[in-house]
């Protein structure tokens, strides 16, 4: 693991958590990108949630469980695998990871029709994180 990687897991609440931010990154792919993602929140009840990552303003919290209920306990487990971390691990750094990046892909507090710089996204919000 590079410097890089290593500052960025101590920001970001983890060794894993570049890892998890590039699982993210497809998860959002797989889902049909953040408007796929808000859906499956609003579909889940967690809409008002959700919708806070989007708008301007502050971000609303979700828990490791939200994100186990919403997302499932298979898809959790998946990442968890790929990472080589335990599923309540994952879920937790997804939790504290997803709703900034949603937040970082939607700067103007609105989801942008085609295709988002999901990894570029992910990247400034790492870079934000070890230099801002």
């Amino acid at each position: 693991m590079g410097l890089l990687d290593s500052l960025a897991g101590q920001f970001l609440g983890g060794s894993n958590s570049e890892g998890t931010m590039g699982m993210l990154s497809t998860l959002l792919e797989q889902q049909g990108g953040v408007a796929g993602v808000v859906e499956k929140f609003q579909n889940g009840g967690l809409g008002e949630i959700a919708q806070s990552w989007v708008a301007s303003g502050q971000n609303l919290p979700i828990s490791s469980e939200q994100i186990e209920a919403v997302l499932g306990n298979e898809t959790v487990a998946g990442i968890a695998s790929k990472l080589g971390i335990d599923p309540a691990t994952a879920a937790g750094q997804i939790s504290s990871l997803l709703p900034q990046l949603i937040d970082s892909l939607t700067p103007n507090g609105q989801i942008e029709a085609g295709n988002p710089d999901v990894m570029g996204a992910a990247m400034n919000l790492i870079k934000g994180k070890l230099f801002g």
